[in-house]
């Protein structure tokens, strides 16, 4: 029979064997203390215990739990699941990946959690605030697990050499070696016990494992989540204030450092985002060719998707940038939230109270130039601010088709009929 990875066979199966995340423990403990229940979601880079965690906890809580694979698991299955955790409540159920739920997945989880049929803790290597459903979101704690410390995997790799469940002190290590494997984990500890399972099944167990042997199986850094060159969130930040600042080489780079880490969807959806947030107006064929871009990243793959992103990268770091829609739109939410307002009568749909020489003039195109489109309330409101200075051609010939219809605009279908004829005769 062969053995379970040793990542696998050295899981903690209780809170307090959980290595780092203090700060989440203490948290989950006064849940416990209190014996209270909320739905979580954990997210964090890749190897951080999220799953771990969550089963930990349920362990430790003496809870029923399901755990199951937003991508691998289908809706039959989750349904079963669902359906399980309802006879036996109260329950977890623990979703990996909670962030590639599809649409179906989602209506079949969201009844449930707004009936608290069960507890939720999702896991996710994705921003949530970004990758994750609204409706979910709203519903569930979020709970970020940070990147340990190398001083905690090498704390790690030390019980994985000693545990019965570990390698059980059948391999023999120079403390440089496991400083080495602690270092190039960056936080990261499953790529660090899969290093250390990797050397030490190449070497005898009476062999002392030296840093030369472990550099010789062991030469490739954990670029998923390499603290030394910032934290996986912080390079996406990086990668989109490149692009804004038009530094292309940095933009590049930081583009190279996510596929490093395989990525590709997140890039993808990162830089469809930037394209539309930073260029927008500027450069709108900057931001068609980006989307095509990201479509033929997709249907290559990686390594070849380096390609057309790298080329839509370049392209967006190159090109005027203007942000003007985007604050535009933010700014409208803004006023959408601070207050309800009513639609002027003869823009609605239906013509209730209006009479039909007030009724919106479907065939006078004169006339429509002329109405008021905002509610009363906010006449005089722009939303949209040109800026000449931090923009391109694009952008300013719409300013400048835009200045020839800046004129008196009315709240009465009538007067603006009566204004569009004077207009015809003093043009």
């Amino acid at each position: 029979m062969i053995d379970k990875p040793l990542a696998f066979r050295m899981r903690p199966k209780l809170l307090d064997e959980v290595l780092g995340q203090e700060k989440l423990i203490v948290f989950l403990n006064k849940l416990l203390s209190s014996q209270s229940l909320l739905s979580m979601v954990f997210y964090g880079p890749p190897g951080t215990g999220k799953t771990t965690l969550a089963r930990a906890f349920a362990n430790t809580y003496k809870i029923n739990a399901i755990q199951l694979n937003a991508v691998i698991d289908n809706k039959a299955k989750m349904e079963q699941a669902f359906e399980e955790a309802i006879r036996f409540q109260p329950s977890i159920v623990i979703i990996d990946e909670i962030h590639r739920l599809d649409k179906g997945k989602q209506d079949l989880l969201l009844p449930h959690l707004e009936n608290g049929d069960f507890y939720l803790i999702g896991c996710t290597t994705a921003n949530p605030l970004i990758s994750l459903n609204p409706a979910i979101r709203s519903r569930c704690r979020l709970l970020e697990t940070e990147s340990l410390k190398p001083e905690q995997v090498r704390l790690g790799l030390q019980r994985a050499l000693e545990s019965p469940e570990g390698l059980n002190n059948n391999r023999k290590f120079e403390p440089e070696a496991l400083d080495y494997l602690a270092k190039i984990s960056a936080g990261d500890m499953r790529f660090a016990y899969n290093q250390l399972e990797a050397v030490a099944l190449s070497y005898s167990s009476s062999h002392l494992i030296t840093l030369e042997d472990t550099k010789e199986i062991s030469n490739m850094p954990n670029y998923l989540s390499d603290k030394d060159e910032d934290e996986h969130y912080d390079t996406v930040s990086a990668f989109q204030k490149s692009i804004r600042g038009s530094q292309v080489d940095a933009a590049i780079y930081y583009l190279a450092k996510l596929l490093k880490s395989g990525d590709l969807e997140g890039v993808i959806r990162r830089l469809m985002v930037t394209a539309y947030e930073d260029v927008g107006l500027a450069n709108p064929a900057a931001v068609d060719r980006c989307v095509n871009a990201c479509e033929v990243a997709r249907q290559v793959g990686l390594p070849e998707a380096q390609i057309p992103l790298g080329f839509a990268v370049c392209d967006l770091a190159l090109s005027p940038k203007s942000k003007a829609a985007t604050l535009a739109i933010e700014e409208a939410m803004a006023m959408v939230d601070s207050s309800p307002i009513r639609v002027r009568d003869y823009l609605r749909l239906t013509r209730a109270n209006v009479d039909e020489e007030d009724a919106y003039p479907y065939t006078e195109w004169d006339t429509q130039e002329y109405l008021e489109y905002l509610p009363s309330e906010l006449v005089g409101t722009k939303f949209y601010q040109f800026d000449p200075s931090r923009t391109g051609k694009y952008e300013k010939n719409l300013a400048e088709y835009w200045k020839l219809h800046q004129h008196e605009r009315v709240g009465s279908v009538k007067e603006a009929r009566r204004l569009a004829k004077l207009n015809k005769k003093n043009p």
